[in-house]
């Protein structure tokens, strides 16, 4: 099962909570969750400068906190605190409570090392892919970058039609362990497209970070 599951789904509870934290009846689920989807799809857009790698979204009655978590959060900010006010006036009109002025919070978290965050080294990946950078040496190094920040083991799967080739491949690149049976295991996943010339490359990563006890 460790092979054909999400990593992080198959711990949540066990290490991992819920990117969004909110309860809603059946009559307003289907909407709630459909904001929740545009809202995460918009910040990943529009933060992506900031080296944006993850939303968490926090809904309490008439209230939402937005957590970006970014690698630069002063891009965020800006400068006197302009960028974020902006990015809080788009977010209201995309809401739907009452004084989303009032009732909506943003506040963005700092990630302390992004080499550790396999939706970081994957956004990189593909960007490099997408320049037509050669592949061995985009993994390579994305590898030595993770491991140097203190990765216990790391996993890169490329699949597609990689370095333009006719016919789609796929090759795996690994160092250290990646124990994806392991439920202590602290294991990050991420899947990202490269669109190249020659198509879609599919990047997939697992980082594993260590073991954490389950009553911890």
């Amino acid at each position: 099962m460790g092979q054909k599951v999400n990593p992080i789904s198959f711990r949540l509870g066990n290490l991992y909570t819920w990117n969004s934290l909110w309860y809603a009846n059946k009559k307003n689920f289907k909407k709630t969750l459909l904001e929740d989807v545009a809202l995460r799809n918009y910040l990943m857009g529009k933060l992506k400068l900031a080296g944006i790698v993850g939303v968490k979204i926090e809904r309490s009655i008439n209230k939402i906190k937005i957590i970006p978590q970014v690698t630069r959060p002063g891009v965020v900010i800006g400068r006197g605190g302009s960028g974020l006010e902006e990015l809080k006036r788009q977010l209201c009109e995309m809401v739907s409570i009452p004084e989303p002025q009032k009732n909506l919070e943003v506040s963005p978290e700092e990630v302390k090392n992004p080499d550790l965050s396999a939706v970081f080294v994957a956004q990189k990946i593909a960007e490099q892919l997408e320049k037509r950078m050669p592949h061995r040496y985009v993994v390579k190094k994305a590898i030595e970058r993770t491991v140097t920040a203190g990765a216990k083991g790391i996993k890169i799967l490329l699949s597609g039609r990689i370095a333009g080739a006719e016919i789609a491949r796929r090759e795996k690149y690994s160092q250290g362990t990646v124990p994806l049976q392991t439920l202590r295991a602290k294991i990050d996943f991420a899947e990202i497209p490269a669109l190249t010339r020659s198509g879609y490359i599919g990047v997939k990563v697992w980082i594993y970070q260590g073991d954490k006890n389950a009553s911890a």
